[in-house]
Parts: C-alpha cells; structure tokens; sequence
C-alpha cells in the first residue's frame, strides 16, 4: 500500500457527464494517506482510534485534492438515521449527527465516511446543487436517500436533474444475515424478498444492499447507477467493518467520498 502518495480517488461516468466542470467527485480508496497498522492508508475516521495528527492529515488530503482547505471539508456524525443537513458558507467544522449533506455553495466539500455501508453521491449540474448520503441498512430502509433528494429540491434542484452513484460498499456474496434482519425487511414491504438469496446456513441468506438502494433511488425519481465494487474482499483498496469484525480485529478505518461545486 502507497501509503505517502497523492490520493486519486474513483470517479462515476455518470456523474462526470452530468456534473461537467462545475461539480468535481471523488469515491477515495485506501491509497494515498499516512496512516499505519490496521489503519493503513487513507483512513479519514475521526471515530477511529487512529492518531489524530494522521487522520487530520489524511482529510487535508482529500480536501486538497478538491483544491480546499481541510476546514472547507465537511462531514457529519453518522448516526444511521434520515436525516440531512444543509451545509452553506457559514460552515463551522462543526459534525452534527445526521447521515446525508446537501449544498448549493461553491467550494465546500460533502464527504461521508463509510466501511461497507453504502456512499451516495448526488449532483444535478444544471442548478449547480449537490449531495452526499451515508446508507447501511437502516438508513436505506429510514429514508435517507429520500430525504437527501427532497433536501437538494428544497435548495432548488430540478428532481429530473439529479443524479446519483452509490460507491464501493458490502456486496451480496458477502453479507450474509440472520431471520430476524430477514423478517424485519419482509414485515416493511414483502417484495424486498428480491433482495435475498439463500446461503449455506439454515434460516440465513445473502442481503443485496446495493440493489435495495439503487430500487430507493430510483423510486424517488432519480436516475442512478453504482460502482459495483464490493468493500469486503479487497483489503488492499477499502476498509471493511464486517471483515474487521470476523478478524477479531479491535478497529477499523474509515474511507470518504465526497462532492463539490467548484468555485469560479
């Protein structure tokens, strides 16, 4: 792992198209930070038990990449929860506990942090309006990503504007769960029954997270794609909560991505 080298996050052709110059993005990957250990790499986890000196440099990187200063870098305490925050020019540095970030400022990066659950990026590069969305489980179910959309509206994005890319997060082949997760999912709406395959374990199955969110994006009348990258397999590019967790491992690092309006 490069760990002193320049960070050169994945990009969505969705978003690049739509975007254009005036809206730069960035799903960034392990590489390209200072951290070490079980952290290793470009750990951006202010939660973590990482060094503080390490992770505030790593987010200078990330910042800097968007050609900002890390306190033009926002992000929020992820709570699992629907709710959105409107960041504008007042922006303290402040992490309030919500799940999604909405702007129509220019030069102020969204991040969300994540280690399997899902990253949403939102743009609609006509009104020059953005979002990012933090979205495991239970903010997808909660209506986050909703929320996300009806924020970048309020701030006068064109619904059929928008358009979104969920990142690297948990693949179906690598999240497997329990009949309680199941009967919970099919008490909600029973057609989320698409969204399970049976797995080797008796009552257990493997849950799609990806598709569940790209069916809630689409549903609240949004174009949107994903990377389909899976975070639990490659230890290499991304941090991965449940493959700490089966390692017995004591922590684990987080990665960003992030959106912003260029400033003219």
């Amino acid at each position: 792992m490069k760990d002193q080298s320049s960070p050169t996050p994945l990009q969505s052709p969705l978003l690049k198209q739509h975007g254009g110059s005036r809206i730069r993005h960035g799903y960034f990957t392990r590489q390209g930070g200072v951290s070490n250990g079980i952290y290793a790499g470009l750990n951006v986890g202010v939660g973590s038990n990482d060094e503080a000196e390490k992770v505030q440099e790593n987010r200078s990187r990330v910042a800097a990449w968007f050609g900002q200063p890390v306190e033009r870098l926002a992000t929020v305490h992820q709570v699992h929860s629907p709710d959105v925050v409107v960041v504008d020019g007042t922006h303290s540095g402040e992490r309030p506990k919500a799940d999604a970030l909405v702007t129509a400022t220019p030069g102020i990066v969204l991040g969300v942090l994540t280690a399997d659950c899902g990253p949403i990026l939102f743009c609609d590069g006509i009104n020059g309006i953005v979002g990012a969305a933090h979205a495991g489980w239970k903010g997808a179910l909660g209506g986050v990503l909703e929320n996300t959309v009806e924020a970048m509206v309020s701030l006068g994005a064109d619904r059929d504007a928008i358009v979104a890319c969920l990142g690297p997060s948990i693949g179906p082949r690598s999240y497997e769960v329990g009949p309680e997760f199941i009967e919970r999912f099919l008490a909600f709406d029973a057609s989320y029954d698409q969204f399970f395959s049976p797995s080797e374990r008796d009552g257990h199955a493997y849950f799609d997270l990806q598709s569940l969110t790209l069916r809630r994006l689409t549903a609240a009348g949004i174009r949107a794609t994903h990377l389909d990258l899976d975070t639990y397999p490659d230890e290499e590019m991304f941090f991965s909560y449940r493959r700490t967790t089966h390692r017995g491992e004591p922590d684990y690092g987080r990665q960003i991505s992030a959106i912003a309006i260029t400033e003219n």
